[in-house]
């Protein structure tokens, strides 16, 4: 035996003391074997040692020709003895055997998916909800918000991916899980294009409106929807075009129908502590995002997905400095809050799909583009629509959306560059269209009568100074 198959059989015999016991890889198939004729005594643990996947583990969505949402694998066994005793077993006990490490492996990818899910619930509730409360008197009304869209998108996306409607449920129930949360970052990111505008009732009704419009664009973008974009051609792992660019534009089309004229010539006032909290949201989503790209991806390149979005969050990082001190002359607080973050929006659609380096270079751009967008085109684009986007979402979610969508033409593998180009387009139409709808629907329940202000809906506790 050579050091390294002696390597090998450690690390095998290590993962399974450490795993559940009947946790098993499923090899892969190759040359002209049928699938069919696979069986639980040729099962052996399939360790990749190419140069883009070393430690990925062989799974049956790897496996051609089997059915993925089935989550079947085949038992591992590279004894003899054990092989000799499995045949000698009844077809009924092959049976059972299949059933029961099924279910375990089932068990163990719901485990798994179950600390990606955490980590974007927090994105959710602490990364946005802190970060849209440097709005100096309405942190409250920030932090509610975000409690109360959360709370009701997360069970209204279930269930009507339960009824069938816009594409059929995910296999797991920790996927489905993702997806709904994936939505409610989406509405989160249209919230802060119009927070501090609405009543907190209003934020209801959006959310109740926005699920099913999300899910249209959804499905068209994934699912093949209407016949537009074909099933899995796509690049869009981490959501760039899907959740982010939507979300922007969405919230953008909103703020049309929702901005009086006083709203347009109220200044949104923040000071020193309300900055710090909202800079203590951004390292929040600085931190858990590679969970969040990470998460739908493929389980052999989920590592890749990671580290590719935490290096394109440094480049936009650095980026973010440079250019906000070019630009400003000073560093801006606001742009450390916000467009430190645009490495992530940009390499979500192609952070399994890429190199580091390619991710680096992304996220350094993005960030730059971000700075521009709060520091000069922000003000112009306001004035266009005359209508106030108050955490800037267009510079954080929808230009470094749409370039992310876009750049994977050029920096993914295995891209066809006339549907990324269709996937934005498209996305962009149905956002904005569907955020002009929605922000003319609220519109019929009123308007806020003092914006930007805690004290029109909550008991808020006498100032000391």
């Amino acid at each position: 035996m050579t050091v390294k198959k002696f390597l090998n059989l450690c690390v095998v015999l290590c993962m399974s003391l450490l795993s559940i016991p009947l946790l098993g890889v499923m090899q892969h198939c190759y040359g002209s074997e049928e699938p069919g004729s696979q069986s639980v005594e040729h099962a052996v643990f399939a360790i990749h040692d190419t140069q883009n996947d070393q430690h990925a583990w062989s799974t049956l969505e790897q496996t051609s020709g089997v059915n993925a949402g089935s989550h079947e694998i085949l038992l591992a066994s590279n004894s003899v003895e054990t092989q000799t005793t499995i045949k000698a077993e009844p077809a009924s006990a092959h049976s059972e055997a299949h059933g029961g490490v099924a279910s375990a492996m089932e068990d163990f990818l719901e485990l798994a998916k179950y600390g990606k899910a955490i980590h974007v619930m927090a994105m959710l509730m602490v990364g946005f909800g802190f970060l849209m409360v440097f709005v100096k008197r309405y942190g409250y009304g920030a932090v509610t918000a975000t409690y109360i869209a959360v709370s009701v998108v997360i069970p209204y996306y279930m269930f009507l991916k339960k009824m069938h409607i816009f594409g059929e449920p995910a296999e797991l129930t920790m996927d489905r899980l993702i997806l709904a949360e994936f939505c409610a970052a989406s509405i989160l990111i249209a919230t802060g294009a119009f927070l501090g505008r609405l009543k907190m009732s209003q934020y209801i009704i959006m959310a109740l409106i926005f699920v099913p419009s999300y899910m249209l664009n959804e499905w068209i973008m994934l699912d093949n929807g209407m016949g537009l974009i074909p099933k899995g051609l796509l690049i869009d792992t981490g959501g760039s075009i899907v959740i982010h660019q939507f979300g922007a534009y969405f919230g953008l089309g909103v703020i049309v129908r929702m901005t009086t004229s006083e709203d347009f010539n109220k200044k949104i006032e923040s000071d020193k502590i309300s900055n710090q909290f909202s800079m203590l949201g951004s390292m929040m989503l600085w931190i858990f995002w590679p969970s969040f790209c990470a998460a739908p991806a493929e389980i052999s390149k989920m590592p890749l997905a990671a580290v590719n979005t935490i290096l394109s969050l440094c480049g936009a990082t650095v980026s973010t400095y440079i250019a906000s001190t070019m630009i400003r002359k000073k560093i801006a607080i606001e742009d450390m809050a916000n467009a430190a973050l645009a490495g992530g929006v940009a390499i979500g659609s192609s952070c399994a799909h890429t190199t580091p380096k390619a991710s680096l270079a992304l996220g350094f751009i993005a960030g730059i583009l971000s700075v521009i967008g709060f520091a000069l085109i922000q003000p112009r684009v306001q004035r266009a629509i005359k209508g106030i986007d108050t955490c800037g979402v267009h510079n954080l979610h929808g230009m470094p959306g749409m370039l992310g969508g876009l750049a994977a033409i050029f920096i993914a593998q295995n891209v066809v560059p006339g549907l990324q180009i269709k996937g934005v387009f498209v996305t962009f139409i149905i956002a904005w269209i569907t955020g002009l709808a929605a922000g003319t629907i609220v519109s019929l329940f009123g308007y806020r009568k003092q914006s930007y202000d805690d004290a029109v809906e909550f008991i808020v506790e006498e100032e000391h100074h």
